[in-house]
């Protein structure tokens, strides 16, 4: 059996198809490993829903913050297209009932339970550890599952920006959510930036600097490799006891994938591109 993990799909169902063909992936024997972000931008997010949950028990997924926007359009009370989006053949497809709750269902963040390797879709501030990332992750979770409208119509926003065992209420799940879904970098402290994009900011002297969550020395998650995805202008990553899986498909880069049981080597199908970068 082998574990491939495959970074963000973003509705590349061409690319996906021809990535798991060049994996040589047996339904009999193979797993898969997606970081998050199954839709939107691409032009196929039903064809990748659609094969994606097809694989039953095979796939391991995680929400991703493109997949928390669909299921926002879906089942809150305010949202509405952003321009870039590709998600209305999903939600006027005849099966996008059983497309949605299948996608409801899926975690925040995933351990497997022999290898000890740490699923998520962005990534931890450093004061959690995984045994931590994982309770709060399930609590998110619960909150989504039972309320749905509530949990999505308070889902968005930057604010708070720094963890606290004290935060309650949609503050605390609104934190959870955009740890694990959204973050790139952060301070050593665990103030988080959550509008930060494009390449690794630079350290600035004398400041409370920004730097990926990962390359953070006092990170508590550090006994479990992690495997994410969501910073496309990343590039591939194997470094730092994680392995970053976003080579920008969507954008023009390639769908990439690794086996998580062999020596890391990224297999990748190239991509046309479908958006322009500056809609990121």
């Amino acid at each position: 059996m082998a574990r491939f993990a495959i970074g963000d799909v973003q509705g590349c169902a061409t690319e996906l198809r021809a990535l798991l063909e060049l994996l040589n992936f047996s339904a009999d024997r193979d797993q898969l490993w997606f970081v998050g972000d199954l839709v939107n931008r691409g032009p196929d997010s039903l064809g990748c829903l659609r094969l994606i949950r097809a694989l039953g028990d095979n796939a391991r997924v995680v929400l991703g913050n493109h997949d928390l926007h669909l299921l926002a359009l879906a089942y809150g009370s305010q949202l509405k297209n952003k321009p870039g989006d590709t998600l209305r053949e999903i939600l006027r497809a005849p099966d996008r009932l059983l497309l949605l709750q299948w996608l409801l269902e899926r975690p925040l963040a995933y351990q497997d339970p022999v290898q000890g390797d740490l699923l998520i879709h962005a990534g931890l501030v450093p004061q959690w550890t995984v045994p931590q990332t994982l309770a709060l992750a399930q609590e998110a979770q619960t909150a989504l599952r039972a309320a749905p409208e509530d949990f999505l119509d308070h889902m968005y926003g930057d604010k708070p920006d720094h963890w606290s065992e004290a935060l309650r209420g949609a503050d605390r799940l609104r934190f959870i959510v955009n740890t694990l879904t959204r973050l790139r970098v952060c301070t050593a402290e665990g103030r988080v930036a959550l509008k930060a994009k494009g390449p690794p900011p630079k350290p600035l002297a004398g400041a409370e600097s920004l730097l990926p969550w990962f390359e953070i020395p006092t990170r508590a998650s550090r006994d479990a490799r992690i495997i994410f995805g969501h910073w496309s202008t990343l590039g591939f990553v194997n470094a730092h006891g994680v392995i970053g899986l976003d080579t920008g498909c969507v954008w023009g880069g390639s769908l990439t994938a690794v086996n998580l049981d062999e020596p890391i080597r990224p297999i990748g199908v190239r991509c046309p591109g479908y958006q322009e970068p500056d809609e990121r």
